[in-house]
């Protein structure tokens, strides 16, 4: 199947690719598995692949074409590429914090940001933050980005009240 996105991402997994998609689908709503291709015998001196073991999964969250690969070891995701969550209640918030850092990396989890349990970088962010960030008072925006910076998981309350001293 053809993916009609003009920039898909490609995620370099090991052998999670599949597990991955997997995990993240059932993460957002509006989301799918939409084609799954394996490795043949061609190239197998190349890529070290079982024939039949899967190469590339093709998958949408909210609408977002993705890829992810099992192209082996040789490379490790790092926080220099994330992906942005938005949110508009903290309970939407707290429900992708939950899910995408069940088992993750713990010391990575700052400011909205968390590591999964592949060791990709999301950063779960409530709107309002956004808005905080930018407000025209620069005390105000100020206030919060200290709030901010002292958080894990944002807390919408938090900024809220920090936002109205």
């Amino acid at each position: 199947m053809l993916n009609n996105s003009k920039i898909t991402p490609c995620l370099w997994f090991d052998d999670q690719a599949e597990a991955a998609a997997q995990f993240y689908t059932s993460i957002f709503r509006n989301s799918k598995i939409v084609h799954i291709s394996r490795y043949g015998e061609a190239g197998q001196e190349i890529h070290g692949k079982p024939a039949g073991t899967v190469m590339t999964v093709s998958f949408e969250l909210e609408g977002q074409s993705f890829t992810a690969l099992n192209g082996g070891p040789t490379f490790k995701f790092n926080e220099a590429i994330s992906f942005q969550v938005f949110c508009d209640t903290q309970e939407e918030v707290d429900d992708y914090w939950e899910k995408l850092s069940a088992d993750g990396d713990e010391t990575a989890q700052q400011c909205g940001w968390l590591k999964d349990q592949y060791g990709v970088s999301w950063q779960i962010i409530p709107h309002i933050l956004i808005e905080l960030l930018n407000h025209p008072d620069t005390a105000t925006a100020q206030n919060v980005t200290t709030a901010m910076l002292q958080m894990k998981k944002i807390e919408i309350d938090e900024l809220k009240r920090v936002a109205a001293r």
